[in-house]
């Protein structure tokens, strides 16, 4: 991955790739004296210079990491992921920080909230773009925007609006994306749906069980009354502990179909979820869909949307997404890149070699050092890919 170009002077280079590897290395808890330590620094100060007031730009690095991501994990069939996490924080300095329920920590905290979106495939998954949720509170207020170095440009936006802007950045780039999937919150905005629409993107939607099914009313009634031969086992894919397996209905909606030219293109379906040990609990979602397509793929598409969350905790808990001591609105945009970009190289290399099919390519730090824990693989000590990223340039 190319991206030090991005950064001016040989110090700043130096001290990116100095920040990068230490994300990536065995490090306990990823703050700025502990990073500084593990890249050999006598204080944090060059590193947080580096996320604080350096001169590069966040979204050029960006670009690069969707260009790799593209090259290494790219495929026709590649499906975009859309969802946020919270970022449990104290104090009321950092930007955009907020009392709200998190559904990271389970309760209501004071956190800030990223939008994120991820891109999966059958090589492997990672995230490639972030936002940062601005609440009322901190948009309207204008001593604390010039405080946190809020962009005048960023005035108050809903979720899907960032969401919006990241599909549409990620259309425009390398990625090959064929289908995209949100949970709920994105979902049930009609306008965020006509997007993709536009772009003949097909998506698989979470929606509220209130949301009208056009020509049937509300979606909930249409599946609370279908017939139990409706309902067929079907496998939404592998979780931890094998197949996902639920019971699900899906209908074709009798509306108005795209056409190419005189055929059409694309069929719009209402798709229902539940658990075969709790019935009473159904899932619903709006779905877009070429001709040809079917519900099988469909539910797979949907079954997808926990692959955002599991890259969010790993993402945590080997490259310290979460980990930052920035309050400044350039500095968290800044170290999230740097996360990602970092957190997205291990899937990569591990996609690059497992296509390579021979051992004897695999880099001698991806084929030994890792040691399976109680929740995630991890490194082991005093391994790691730092070394064979330094090589890179």
């Amino acid at each position: 991955m190319r991206i030090g170009h991005r950064f001016g002077r040989a110090d700043l280079r130096r001290r990116m790739r100095d920040h990068v590897r230490a994300l990536l290395g065995p490090v306990g808890r990823k703050n700025g004296w502990q990073l500084a330590e593990h890249a050999g620094h006598r204080t944090p100060d060059g590193l947080q210079r580096l996320l604080n007031e350096a001169t590069w730009n966040a979204d050029d690095v960006r670009d690069d990491l969707q260009t790799h991501v593209a090259d290494k994990l790219g495929e026709a069939d590649g499906v975009l992921l859309l969802d946020d996490t919270g970022f449990v924080k104290k104090g009321t300095a950092s930007a955009g920080v907020q009392r709200r329920y998190s559904g990271t920590a389970g309760r209501t905290e004071n956190c800030q909230t990223g939008v994120f979106a991820a891109y999966a495939t059958t090589r492997a998954r990672a995230l490639v773009d972030r936002e940062l949720y601005l609440p009322k509170s901190w948009t309207d207020d204008r001593e604390r925007r010039r405080a946190a170095k809020i962009p005048d440009e960023r005035g108050f936006a809903t979720k899907p609006e960032p969401a919006r802007a990241m599909v549409l950045r990620a259309l425009a780039s390398p990625l090959p994306i064929a289908w995209m999937t949100a949970d709920a919150a994105y979902g049930q905005e009609r306008r965020f749906r006509r997007m993709r629409e536009e772009a003949a993107v097909g998506y698989v939607l979470a929606v509220p069980k209130s949301q009208p099914a056009p020509r049937f009313g509300r979606i909930d009634p249409l599946f609370g009354q279908a017939p139990d031969e409706a309902w067929e086992h079907r496998s939404c894919g592998d979780g931890a502990k094998g197949p996902r397996v639920y019971d699900g209905a899906a209908v074709q909606l009798p509306v108005i179909e795209d056409f190419d030219g005189e055929r059409p293109s694309h069929h719009r379906w209402a798709l229902a979820r539940r658990r075969v040990s709790r019935p009473d609990q159904i899932a619903s979602y709006l779905a877009y869909a070429p001709v040809g397509a079917g519900v099988d793929r469909l539910v797979r598409v949907a079954g997808l949307r926990w692959a955002i969350e599991e890259r969010f905790q790993a993402a945590k808990n080997e490259c310290g997404l979460d980990q930052y001591e920035v309050r400044r609105y350039v500095g968290w945009m800044r170290h999230i890149t740097l996360a990602v970009l970092a957190h997205a190289f291990l899937p990569a290399t591990a996609a690059q070699a497992a296509a390579k099919g021979d051992a004897e390519t695999v880099p001698p730090w991806f084929r030994s050092p890792w040691q399976k824990s109680a929740s995630s693989w991890q490194l082991a000590p005093r391994t790691g890919p730092a070394r064979y990223f330094a090589s890179m340039r």
